[in-house]
């Protein structure tokens, strides 16, 4: 199901998450990018929303890299979970918006 687009103050960045996504080479900047960047898909993520709402963003860099980024929102903050580029399917999807 598509979700509005997150109403956030700012990003939840830490020791925790700020270095995670660099197994998928993906920097924390680029994560932020997605979200100021048209145009921007997020989907409920309800199977893993077990402990907190989460959420799925299909959006594109700066440079135009297509990535998914999973998040939470934490108080008015924007917590990434994790971030990897699209998949060929996921693009298609993304590209078919």
């Amino acid at each position: 199901m598509e979700k509005e687009y997150p109403d956030f103050a700012s990003f939840d960045w830490d020791q925790g998450n700020i270095n995670k996504n660099q197994k998928h080479d993906v920097e924390y900047t680029e994560c932020e990018q997605i979200f100021f960047n048209e145009p921007i898909i997020i989907l409920d993520d309800p199977k893993h929303s077990v402990v907190e709402e989460r959420y799925a963003a299909f959006g594109v860099t700066e440079s135009g890299r297509k990535l998914v980024v999973v998040y939470t929102m934490r108080n008015k903050k924007l917590r990434v979970i994790s971030a990897k580029d699209m998949s060929r399917k996921e693009r298609e999807f993304y590209e078919k918006f």
